[in-house]
C-alpha cells in the first residue's frame, strides 16, 4: 500500500540509486535530478486530497460488509435554513444520521444541535472554523480547533464526539499527529454526492444511486436546499433497494463519544 512512508523511502531508494548510477557507471544530465521528485511530490498530493487512501494516516469510510447497510452524513451545520427541514425528514421517515458540525456554527444554534442529539444522531467534530488554511495549520493548532469544537458539543448536549471528518476532505502530516494526538477516529465517505456544487436534482440523485453499494458512507450537506429537497426520494429508493439505513457509528463499529 502506497503511504508516506512507503512514499518517503521510494523517493530515497530512487535518489540513492539515481547517485551511485550517476558517480561509478553512467554520467546522469542534471534535468534527471529535477525530475526525480515529481513522482514523490504528485503522490503527496494524491494522499492529501484522497480522502479514502489511508496515505497519512487510516480513515474509515466506509463498512466491510455484504449486507444491504448503508449510512448518511451530513457535513457543515448546524444552520437555521436547512438543517430544521432535514431534521424534519429524518423524523418523518424513522431515518438516523450523522452530522459533522462546525464549532463556530454552534454558538446562537445550541436547540439545533440539542434536537440533532435528542432525536439519535450522532454528532461528529468537523473542526471548530473550517477555516480555507486549516490544512495549513501547525498540529498544536489544529488539535485546539478540535477541542474547541468538542468544547462547544460538549457544553450544550453533555457528550463529547469521537468521530471526526476533515475539513475539505483533506489530510496531512500535521494533521495526522493532531487526530492521534486528540484520540479521535477519522471518517470519510465512499459516496460523494457533490450537492454543495449541484443544480438539478435528477442529476444529483442519479449520481448518488451510482454510487450505492453495501456497506456506503454518503456524504451530504445540511447546508443546501437541493439536499433537502432530494432527501425524501433518497430515502424512499434506498429502502425499496432493500437498504437499511443505519447510523454510523453502528454501521462502522466504532464508538462516538468518549
Amino acid at each position: 500500500m502506497l503511504t508516506h512512508r512507503t512514499a518517503n523511502i521510494g523517493l530515497c531508494l530512487l535518489v540513492v540509486t539515481a547517485l551511485l548510477v550517476h558517480n561509478l557507471w553512467l554520467t546522469l544530465p542534471w534535468w534527471i535530478f529535477l525530475i526525480l521528485p515529481v513522482p514523490y511530490v504528485a503522490a503527496l498530493v494524491w494522499g492529501a486530497c484522497t480522502i479514502s487512501s489511508d496515505f497519512y494516516i487510516p480513515v474509515v469510510c466506509a463498512a466491510d460488509t455484504a449486507e444491504k447497510k448503508i449510512a448518511i452524513t451530513f457535513d457543515d451545520g448546524p444552520l437555521e435554513q436547512h438543517t430544521p427541514a432535514i431534521l424534519d425528514i429524518l423524523q418523518r421517515e424513522q431515518t438516523p444520521a450523522a452530522f459533522f458540525c462546525i464549532g463556530s456554527r454552534i454558538g446562537g444554534r445550541e436547540a439545533i444541535l440539542r434536537r440533532i442529539d435528542a432525536e439519535g444522531h450522532i454528532i461528529g467534530n468537523h473542526s471548530f472554523s473550517h477555516h480555507f488554511w486549516f490544512d495549513m495549520f501547525g498540529p498544536q493548532k489544529m488539535l485546539a480547533e478540535l477541542q474547541q469544537m468538542d468544547n462547544a458539543v460538549k457544553h450544550t448536549t453533555g457528550k463529547r464526539p469521537l468521530l471526526f471528518r476533515p475539513p475539505y476532505g483533506v489530510t496531512n502530516p500535521n494533521l495526522a499527529k493532531a487526530i492521534r494526538m486528540g484520540n479521535y477516529t477519522p471518517v470519510g465517505w465512499n459516496i460523494r454526492s457533490l450537492d454543495t456544487v449541484a443544480k438539478d436534482k435528477t442529476e444529483l440523485l442519479e449520481r448518488i444511486k451510482k454510487g450505492i453499494r453495501p456497506g456506503a458512507v454518503l456524504l451530504l450537506h445540511d447546508s443546501m436546499a437541493i439536499t433537502a429537497q432530494i432527501l425524501p426520494e433518497l430515502i424512499s429508493y434506498l429502502r425499496k433497494e432493500g437498504y437499511c439505513i443505519e447510523r454510523i457509528d453502528k454501521l462502522l463499529n466504532i464508538p462516538a463519544y468518549a
